[in-house]
């Protein structure tokens, strides 16, 4: 058992024996249907916290040759599935948490770090077969596969940091993609690759090194739907089982819509909400707020107008084939609010093609945005309107006249400006 090569099941054990642990395990049949196929490139971007190294976690556990699993998926929904038992704990895996190299390498030399420390692992496994170390990871990996026939199941954890955290440095993100193009690319020593970010693969300015990766990202999750995040059933599940209430669960955490499964939420803060018997705000943290109000401030093309729409319930038109997955260089306003998409901060309709804020607990992080960012008349009109949904609850008839009559005259023109159905 290594670290990098064919690591141990500590972390999915992690998992499985925590409080709360909801099995996605049905992963599994998905990514063995995969294995060395034309589709066997995935690439998982997803927003902070929904479950993404959990899930990595999981396929190293079921597949790293480098432990022994069985005892851990007993009872889980894999165990049942066609072919179970003919990959658990049968291939060399290779893991790489890049957020890890990224931190840790001297002078920016992440691949170079990458390189060897893998090699070293893999030296030390199959040196009597591959010799000294005089070559690069790939070179060493081919000549390995032309001598016994291994192949290797890549799991690669924070595969989009480089991009996210070196936005800088041009020359570091295409040296980077290069380095992962060489290593995957073609190469007959790859079984499975498997890589998780929170940003797609697409393509960074012009340069397309990963093109043979099938993404799934929040505008098309495609099979991976229901391991996006907890289910409409999992969450009843778990209200019922800590004594919460259902309806209150999908107001807070609710609202991540796919095709299939028009009901995802958020696990992070599900799971934070069943440990501490309240709804608030968990997901949201100070880099989500201060990734908003950097966006907000830019205004591209009426944004912030779209923004109060979004928060009065409104849905937005998005155009989010524009985007290149470049976080400091926006083109349009559709480029902002696809990116929105991708942190989580908006959800989005596939079939309609519209953005939205999806919960009470995002809504709130809007809210304290547009609260420090200078509109202050903007959110006067939102406390108008929460105050004419209190009164038409409590139903006070004349406090809900004056609201409307103050709504109409005032909030329409700033709110509806752009509307030709207002009058």
């Amino acid at each position: 058992m290594g670290i990098y090569l064919n690591p141990g099941n500590e972390g999915f054990k992690e998992a499985v024996g925590s409080r709360i642990y909801v099995d996605k395990t049905g992963l599994i049949a998905h990514t063995n249907e995969l294995m060395n196929t034309e589709q066997k490139f995935v690439c998982v971007s997803r927003p902070r916290r929904f479950g993404k190294s959990m899930a990595l976690a999981m396929l190293a556990a079921y597949y790293s040759c480098g432990c022994d699993s069985r005892e851990l998926f007993a009872g889980l929904r894999i165990e049942s599935a066609p072919g179970y038992g003919e990959c658990l704990n049968r291939h060399d895996v290779i893991f790489l948490n890049m957020q890890q190299f990224l931190i840790g390498a001297e002078g920016g030399k992440v691949t170079e770090s990458l390189e060897g420390a893998v090699l070293e692992e893999l030296l030390e496994e199959y040196g009597g077969v591959i010799g000294k170390r005089d070559s690069g990871l790939a070179d060493v990996l081919r000549r390995l596969y032309a001598k016994t026939g291994k192949k290797f199941v890549f799991l690669i954890d924070e595969w989009d940091c480089v991009m996210r955290e070196r936005q800088e440095s041009e020359a570091m993100q295409k040296q980077y993609l290069d380095f992962l193009r060489n290593l995957l690319k073609d190469q007959p020593y790859v079984a499975l690759a498997y890589m998780t970010g929170i940003l797609p693969v697409k393509k960074y300015g012009a340069h397309s090194a990963l093109n043979m990766f099938w993404e799934y990202s929040m505008t098309d999750q495609g099979f991976l739907e229901e391991y996006t995040g907890f289910t409409e059933e999992e969450v009843q599940g778990l209200c019922e089982r800590y004594g919460m209430d259902f309806a209150e669960a999908g107001s807070w955490y609710d609202g991540y819509r796919f095709v299939e499964f028009q009901h995802i939420y958020n696990p992070k803060s599900v799971v934070e909400a069943m440990f501490r018997r309240r709804f608030s705000n968990y997901w949201t943290s100070t880099e989500t707020y201060d990734a908003l109000k950097l966006y907000m401030d830019m205004d591209f093309d009426g944004l912030r107008a779209d923004i109060v729409e979004m928060l009065g319930g409104g849905h937005i038109r998005v155009n989010t084939r524009s985007f290149q997955n470049d976080m400091c260089n926006f083109r349009t306003k559709d480029d902002v609010l696809t990116l929105l998409i991708h942190l989580g901060c908006l959800a989005y309709d596939f079939d309609a093609e519209e953005a939205f804020i999806p919960n009470r607990e995002i809504a709130r992080e809007f809210e304290i945005a547009v609260g420090t960012g200078g509109w202050p008349e903007v959110m006067r009109i939102l406390k108008e309107s929460e105050r004419l949904l209190e009164d038409t609850l409590r139903c006070d008839g004349e406090r809900v006249a004056e609201g409307l009559d103050r709504a109409h005259t005032e909030a329409a023109s700033i709110l509806t400006y752009n509307d030709e159905n207002c009058g």
